[in-house]
């Protein structure tokens, strides 16, 4: 069992209140366990070492130290795209950080905090091809995440005739990019940034430069978790306040030379 600490004072008391009733220590009570990307570079990725990287990751160890959890005491759970209603429903994860777009159909499942940050879908290319407009997209075999926003707007929105390939994570849609097997990779310009500026894919790939859609980032939480879904929006606010938002920004994006917007206004209260 988890338990959602509020504030840095409540996880003093509980600390002091554990030692007192018992020896020893740890457990899942002094845990809290958030869903991340693993394989989205500048956002979520589990480095070889273990380690995890991204400007979502670091939203997520801001809000928790808000909630009162060291960094030590977070559990990054891998969290793909089709999977994250389930987890949260499930109880698998407190909370997501992973890319994650508000939708009118997702919070028929789940609430949201935030959004803390927008990105547009756009398309991953090879170098030195293009796709002029729109309608060029049609012609193409594009592939993405299955579960994402991305493959849901190219067959409802704007490329109804594009042959489409759902796969498990874009790392698959990149390798399906390098070998000609697909087209382009679509996602949010976030994700394509992060790839695109890889040392191993610098000169391989480019952003077509079509702005698809607006993709609203917001913090998934369990249906009806509306306490901890004001905590997390407070944490949101102070990271933005502090200047934290903006140093996360320009370490993760900076160096794809990926402009990426202000921080928006939080909506999700209610």
């Amino acid at each position: 069992m988890r338990l959602r600490k509020a504030s840095a004072l409540a996880a003093s008391v509980l600390a002091l209140s554990l030692a007192a009733t018992a020896c020893g220590g740890g457990g899942d009570d002094d845990t809290i366990s958030i869903g991340i990307k693993y394989d989205q570079p500048g956002l979520g990725l589990k480095t070889p070492d273990g380690d995890y990287v991204g400007f979502d990751v670091d939203v997520a160890t801001f809000i928790a130290g808000e909630l009162g959890y060291e960094p030590d005491q977070i559990d990054f759970v891998e969290s793909p795209s089709g999977d994250r209603e389930t987890m949260l429903d499930r109880g698998d994860v407190d909370f997501i950080v992973a890319s994650y777009s508000i939708t009118d159909e997702r919070k028929e499942q789940v609430d949201f905090a935030g959004p803390y940050f927008v990105a547009h879908q756009d398309l991953l290319i090879r170098d030195g091809e293009s796709v002029p407009n729109v309608e060029a997209i049609n012609d193409l075999t594009l592939c993405s995440v299955g579960g994402s926003t991305s493959a849901a707007n190219v067959q409802e929105e704007f490329a109804p005739d594009a042959q489409l390939e759902q796969l498990g994570t874009y790392s698959e849609c990149l390798t399906g990019l390098e070998n000609g097997t697909v087209d382009a990779l679509t996602t949010d310009d976030s994700i394509l940034a992060g790839y695109a500026a890889q040392e191993q894919n610098q000169g391989k790939f480019a952003l077509a430069g079509l702005e698809l859609s607006d993709e609203y980032y917001g913090v998934g939480v369990p249906k009806g978790e509306t306490e901890l879904r004001d905590d997390i929006n407070a944490a949101i606010a102070k990271m933005v306040e502090e200047g934290a938002w903006q140093d996360a920004v320009e370490e993760h994006f900076g160096p794809a030379n990926y402009d990426a917007e202000p921080a928006p206004e939080i909506t999700e209260t209610d």
